[in-house]
This record gives structure tokens, C-alpha cells and sequence, in this order.
């Protein structure tokens, strides 16, 4: 199973913090470090020094931190316009060498865009409408011809003539410029067949494995029902991390994050090395390929040195 490092800045995290786990991410052997996309804390945390544009967090780590993939999980789709977004990813490709990843969902956080400003839409329905324009949009101008141009017209978003530049650096199995994308959620039908439609990968977030492991079935199901398959997608999930080497370092590492033992055991990826060793080893047999830790605690990088040395080595091959 890949491991991957996941982080939530929203909480509080100064491009230095973030900068430092991207670095613990890459020595402890991880294949990715993504970060959220969030303009407000949650929670009781004060969220100082406050919210980091992540295009431009991950440009610059992209540059400082080489070998490791990069991405967002996940950044919403009312924050930016879909061609921005486009000419964003596709240079963040360029600075890091086709390391980019995209991860993309609808929004859900109505108090962030109450906040500054930014149309929250009137429905799930319309936003996951503007959802799949932006992936129409993104992946239609990626894919136009050096010296074609790009039209789009739909119900949120007119282009005529863009020529649909830059390209990324990476491509798809055809050889068309591509960034691979990333779609989760629990939607028991659209979301799955957007998936089908769109995605390299699909993720299942802060679930346990039996929720989880029902929507990877809708997900393999709307593939094989538009002739895709099943198995050109990446399956993954992303829950807390939460790890000690005993019971005694678990549980001060639960206090530092504010969580009762139990509380944070919820987390299929918390617990003693050995016990979340074992839970990857379950989730890979049944059917995910990559999980994502979301690491809270960002000063503690002995965390992810820890699972990097004792529980990495022990699920690669899962």
C-alpha cells in the first residue's frame, strides 16, 4: 500500500511548518505530501498565522522538496475560476517536474465563503454542476492542441478561443498533457459516475471500512457501466493519523492533538504501530491501493519519522 502525508494548514501552519513536514514527508520515504484547501480553522484552534493560498504553498515547496508527489485534498471548486486553476496546476507542474496532483470536490464549508466573499451556489446540486464544468473545462484545455483553441459553453462558465496554455509537464495514457485528478465522496450515484468520467483516482475520506469499501464498489461499478476499467483507477482513502510505538507514546500523542485515546481510535490509522499496520493491511485487502494520514500535529515530525521507519516498510508491499 502507498503511504502518503496529508495535512490541514486551515489549523495553523505557517509556510515554514509546512515546508518542514513536506521535508519529514520525503526523508521518512512517503511517496506524497497533499495539504487541504480551507480558508477557515475548525474547531477551537486560532488558525494563526491564518490561510495559505495552497497553489502557491505547493509551487514553493515543489521547489525546495524534490522526488515527492504533491497535491491538494481537497481544493474546491468555487474558490477559482476553472481556467485559472488549469494555468495554475499546470506550471506548479512545470516547477516541480510533472509532481502535481489535483484534487477537486464541490465545497462544502459554507462559513469560509460567507467569509470572504465567495459564491457559495444556492444548491449541492449547482455546485457539483459547476464541479463537473470545472473538470470539463480543465481537462478540455489541457488536452487542446499547441495552436488549437478551446471553447466551453455552459450554464457557469463561457471560454471562446483560449488556446489552452501552459500544458503540464505530465500526460495521460494517450500522451495528452495531464495532471492526474483526484474526486471523492459518499454520493451514492453522481459522484461515482463523475468519477468514472473524470478521475485517476478516488478517494473515501474519514469513514471506516465498511462505508468505505461500499462506495469503492459504486466507484468500480460506474466505471464498468460507461465501458471503463474498474482497474485503471487508483482507490484510496484518508482518515487520522495517529501512531506510537506503545500505548503510552499513542496516548500522549492523542493529548497533543486534543483527542481522548479512544476518541482518536475511531480512526482506522490510529493507534500502536502494530494496530495500524495491521488496519492497513485490511483496508489493502480490500481493494485500496494508498492511504492518506492526515497528521495533525505538525511540530511532532518524530510522528512521521516513526511511521515512515516502522510502519511504511511493513505495508509497501500490502
Amino acid at each position: 500500500m502507498d503511504l502518503r502525508i496529508f495535512t490541514e494548514p486551515q489549523q495553523g501552519a505557517a509556510h515554514a511548518d509546512l515546508l518542514a513536514v513536506a521535508r519529514a514527508t520525503r526523508d521518512g520515504g512517503f511517496s506524497a505530501f497533499f495539504r487541504s484547501d480551507h480558508l477557515l480553522d475548525m474547531g477551537e484552534t486560532a488558525g494563526l498565522p491564518g490561510p495559505s493560498e495552497s497553489f502557491v504553498n505547493l509551487a514553493a515547496i515543489a521547489a525546495l522538496v524534490p522526488d515527492i508527489r504533491l497535491g491538494t485534498l481537497v481544493t474546491s471548486a468555487t474558490f477559482r475560476h476553472p481556467s485559472m486553476t488549469a494555468i495554475a496546476i499546470a506550471q506548479i507542474d512545470d516547477i516541480s517536474g510533472g509532481r502535481i496532483e489535483l484534487g477537486l470536490g464541490s465545497g462544502w464549508f459554507e462559513a469560509e465563503h460567507t467569509a470572504y466573499g465567495i459564491d457559495f451556489g444556492a444548491s449541492f446540486g449547482e455546485r457539483f454542476d459547476r464541479l463537473t464544468e470545472q473538470l470539463e473545462i480543465l481537462t478540455g484545455l489541457w488536452a487542446t492542441p499547441i495552436g488549437g483553441l478551446f471553447d466551453h459553453s455552459g450554464t457557469h462558465y463561457t471560454l471562446t478561443g483560449a488556446p489552452g496554455l501552459p500544458k503540464p509537464v505530465q500526460t495521460d495514457a494517450t500522451g495528452t498533457p495531464h495532471v492526474p485528478i483526484i474526486i471523492g465522496g459518499h454520493g451514492p450515484r453522481r459522484t461515482p459516475a463523475l468519477a468514472a468520467r473524470f478521475a485517476d483516482e478516488f478517494n473515501v475520506g474519514f469513514s471506516d471500512d465498511e462505508v468505505s469499501t461500499t462506495q469503492l464498489q459504486r466507484v468500480r461499478a460506474a466505471c464498468e457501466a460507461v465501458g471503463r476499467d474498474p482497474d485503471s483507477m487508483v482507490y484510496s482513502a484518508a482518515n487520522v493519523a495517529c501512531v506510537g510505538s506503545t500505548e503510552a507514546e499513542f496516548r500522549a500523542r492523542a493529548a497533543a492533538i486534543g483527542l481522548e485515546p479512544d476518541e482518536v481510535r475511531a480512526s482506522p490509522f490510529a493507534g500502536t504501530v502494530a494496530e495500524v499496520t495491521d488496519a492497513l493491511g485490511r483496508w489493502s485487502s480490500g481493494g485500496f491501493q494508498r492511504a492518506y494520514l492526515q497528521v495533525l500535529d505538525l511540530s511532532d515530525l518524530d510522528h512521521i519519522a516513526l511511521i515512515g521507519a516502522e510502519v511504511l516498510p511493513a505495508v509497501r508491499g500490502a
